[in-house]
């Protein structure tokens, strides 16, 4: 039989495929430039948003919108039939309301409000009094790019009430957070999980950095854009201001109506990461890492910002502190606080303060898994004592500091966002410490040491068994000794993470590297569980804040960090 020529051969066909080939190179091409072009758009995007928000960062921008909010409440009417109401005039918090007016009899405010698909949002308006005439306020909560109905209520003394509503279409965030998380457990009919805000501080992304704070039920009610770092806590001084770390240059301190005034830059001399805490002269005493040093040692310097001036000075050179252990370690590690460093050594990587109020403070030290307690910290700072694998500092002089452990538990594995609770139904010299114990045994400078010696602990990134921990000590320092008082597992996350004890006897737990938040009941029990989509590694913290004598009038607050 004849062979047929092969159909590629024809020259038609030839001349088919030679442009399918051409076309297909030149779509490539095509598609390659449209990627492109996308990535271009985004960073152009990004850029023009940091910069944005860089400017909002400045004193020149909020007396600018200071004298502009004057300028047009003046050109209002400002009565409860015409009230003068502006969108977010500080630029502070994307989806927030700023209203005034006033009122010929002295009442109370509050707001609700609604939109369709979301759980109504209620609160009571912070005013300098109760009753007044003039208000003058923020409205949280409403929902970005939706119909939001705000009702206001007016109340007198004598309990009769009005109300007024109008409407108001949410702004777009500047972020891509979920509006509504996803609730992986959803609280039982009845269950109160207390009417605060989560603060979600850390969603950490390379191109722009958030606070944002959602509801007990899971919806998105407030968008605080910061400055290339996340916040770590939020602080609350006697002037009713509240204190954030904006970058890891900066802190600033916002009004109740959004307006930040004041904005401190640290200078050139350290960067804050992790944590910080207000000392009893309302000056900050901050976690800071030396910079221009020539061992390039890192996060082991604390630092204090005088609130009035602005001025730094050092407080703690831990390196200094424990030369000894410093000098034993290995010379490696990483600043995730500073993206662009290499061959840092973060020998200590300390990622929780807590002062006390005779001078002392707390520091947890996540690279030895150690809870350090250093007297005097702002004259004359001494090591009081440690809690912790004593082992881990074998051949140190600071071996000898270790309190001894009361009774039959493990010990914890880079434990996060310790907290110290005073109780006035002990004995001077005892008090509760709890913490997130990640339960991960780890230390870049020291790859040679075996954590196994902590009985239960995981060396493992990712682990579908492994579990962290809440853990609750009571240490008596009278008697040198700690004992653990409550724990519970709670989802593996070997980095960062939080927990907080609320008001009402449940506790907010965060790990972090799962994206999952949740408060539990004292004896474990998961109450309502939250699921955030990732950014990029983690969640750093999650801390809830009631906001009252801020955002909201005054009543019995939160207990917990930064309160």
């Amino acid at each position: 039989m004849k062979s047929l020529p092969l159909l590629s051969n024809h020259p038609r066909v030839k001349r088919w495929t030679a442009a399918v080939v051409a076309s297909a190179i030149a779509l490539g091409v095509c598609l390659a430039s449209y990627d492109n072009v996308d990535a271009a758009i985004r960073q152009n995007r990004i850029e023009r948003l940091n910069a944005r928000i860089e400017n909002v960062y400045t004193a020149d921008y909020q007396n600018m919108a200071d004298d502009k909010l004057e300028q047009e409440k003046s050109k209002s009417a400002a009565t409860e039939d015409d009230m003068f109401v502006t969108e977010d005039p500080y630029g502070t918090n994307t989806t927030s309301l700023y209203v005034y007016f006033t009122t010929d009899d002295s009442v109370s405010v509050s707001y609700t409000v609604h939109a369709d698909g979301y759980a109504d949002f209620t609160r009571d308006a912070y005013q300098q009094s109760q009753y007044s005439k003039t208000h003058e306020f923020q409205i949280l909560g409403l929902i970005p790019g939706e119909k939001n109905t705000i009702t206001i209520t007016l109340t007198n003394a004598d309990g009769k009430s009005r109300t007024h509503t109008f409407e108001h279409r949410g702004a777009s965030l500047l972020g891509n957070e979920e509006v509504q998380l996803e609730q992986t457990v959803v609280a039982d009919s009845g269950e109160d999980l207390g009417d605060g805000l989560y603060a979600i501080l850390g969603n950490d992304s390379d191109e722009q950095d958030f606070m944002f704070y959602y509801d007990t039920n899971g919806v998105l009610r407030g968008e605080i854009p910061v400055l290339y770092y996340r916040s770590h806590r939020l602080l609350f001084d006697d002037d009713g201001l509240m204190w954030f770390s904006a970058s890891t240059h900066h802190m600033a301190a916002m009004n109740r109506l959004g307006k930040l005034e004041k904005i401190y830059d640290l200078g050139s001399d350290y960067i804050l990461h992790h944590d910080y805490a207000m000392d009893a002269n309302g000056d900050i005493v901050l976690l800071a890492t030396e910079m221009g040093r020539d061992d390039n040692a890192v996060q082991d310097q604390v630092i204090k910002l005088n609130t009035s001036t602005g001025s730094v000075t050092r407080l703690v050179d831990f390196g200094e502190l424990f030369a000894d252990y410093k000098a034993s370690t290995t010379h490696a590690g990483t600043d995730e606080s500073d993206s662009s460093a290499q061959n840092r050594w973060d020998w200590l990587h300390c990622n929780t303060i807590q002062l006390l109020d005779d001078g002392s403070a707390l520091f947890s030290a996540r690279e030895t898994s150690t809870i350090i307690k250093v007297d005097d910290l702002e004259s004359d700072p001494t090591v009081d004592y440690m809690i912790g694998e004593p082992s881990v500092w074998a051949g140190t002089d600071e071996v000898s500091s270790f309190l001894a452990k009361d009774g039959d538990f493990s010990d914890t594995g880079g434990q996060h966002s310790i907290t110290y609770v005073a109780d006035d139904s002990l004995p001077d010299g005892q008090y509760y410490l709890y913490m997130f114990d990640n339960n991960f045994g780890t230390s870049l400078t020291r790859p040679d040491f075996d954590w196994s010696v902590i009985d239960g602990i995981s060396i493992e990134l990712s682990s579908d068994t492994a579990n962290s921990r809440y853990r609750k000590y009571l240490v008596n320092e009278n008697a040198g000794t700690y004992t653990e008082v409550s724990s519970f597992d709670v989802p593996y996350s070997p980095y960062v993470s939080s927990a907080q004890e609320l008001d009402n006897g449940q506790i907010l737990i965060d790990s972090g590297m799962k994206g999952l938040f949740g408060q539990y009941n004292k004896d474990g029990d998961l109450l309502a569980q939250f699921k955030m989509t990732l950014n990029s590694a983690y969640i750093y913290r999650v801390y809830k804040y009631d906001f009252s004598g801020f955002y909201d009038i005054l009543s019995a607050g939160l207990t917990g960090p930064g309160i």
